[in-house]
């Protein structure tokens, strides 16, 4: 389905910077990665990099905090608890 209403200039850079962001936080690339693996294409997993970015950018001015790595990417680098193990315990 391709979009008919949007800004290309953001659009591109948004997509130029979520490309760019997979050589610095750790929990970029690991999310680019969990797309991958779900089969997603390069470009879609771009797409939805970018996103998660924007998002972050606005949760950020939203709330007037600095970027920080963990908070932004806790849910893709730390493990979720196994439920298993916590019957077991």
């Amino acid at each position: 389905m391709s979009r008919y209403a949007r800004n290309k200039r953001l659009s591109d850079a948004a997509q130029q910077w979520a490309f760019s962001s997979m050589r610095g936080p750790a929990g970029a690339k690991a999310y680019y990665q969990q797309l991958r693996a779900r089969e997603m294409g390069h470009q879609a997993s771009l797409r939805q990099l970018a996103n998660r970015w924007v998002r972050i950018l606005h949760g950020c001015l939203k709330t007037g905090t600095r970027y920080d790595e963990h908070t932004a990417w806790a849910h893709i680098l730390e493990p979720s608890p196994d439920p298993a193990l916590e019957v077991a315990a």
